[in-house]
């Protein structure tokens, strides 16, 4: 059981990133034409926070919720806790794995079932800003999945990936500095 210590990670000031209207009529689909049209009110992710953490896992542990679309970062009796965005239908999966690789500004290679799906993707990329791994990523075991930030801020807290996780630039930034290579991490 967590319970929540009201601490930002943060200043208060930092910038508040939000899902617009129009990016959760998109990704939501609720604007078609069966559906009832709703009053939308921007959802704010929140900035990491310091939790009390009495699990079994050692501290460096990354646990990821994938119903709960939140990322922990055990350091003890405390941990951070950080929103994610997490696979949609047909890509989630659960397992333990471990931290393999870390990068700054990776480049992205999607897989080839990938570019089978989205033909319009490029076949590579290098890092930067447009890179869809956004500014950091950190790669679990010889998966094809990492923890990454993102070009698009507005998938923090949905179900839109293929299988990775993803975090805010500014908060991928924060675990990268953290977490160490070969740190176990849980998903459930």
């Amino acid at each position: 059981m967590l319970l929540f210590v009201v601490q930002s990670a943060y200043a208060q000031n930092q910038p508040v990133d939000a899902i617009s209207p129009e990016y959760r009529d998109f990704l939501f689909g609720e604007s078609g034409s069966n559906s009832p049209q709703r009053t939308h009110r921007p959802t704010r992710i929140a900035d990491p926070r310091y939790v009390t953490y009495n699990g079994n896992e050692a501290a460096g542990t990354i646990i990821i919720d994938t119903r709960k679309m939140s990322l922990l970062f055990v350091l003890g009796d405390r941990a951070l806790l950080y929103p994610i965005g997490v696979g949609r239908e047909g890509f989630a999966w659960h397992g333990v794995e471990q931290v393999s690789r870390k990068a700054e500004w990776p480049s992205w290679t999607p897989p080839a079932d990938m570019l089978k799906r989205r033909p319009d993707l490029p076949v590579s990329m290098s890092g930067g800003p447009d890179n869809p791994l956004g500014s950091r990523a950190i790669y679990l075991g010889q998966t094809l999945y990492r923890i990454h930030g993102t070009n698009e801020p507005e998938t923090i807290g949905t179900t839109s990936s293929s299988g990775c996780f993803r975090m805010l630039n500014s908060h991928v930034n924060d675990l990268y500095g953290r977490v160490k290579i070969g740190a176990k991490v849980v998903v459930m």
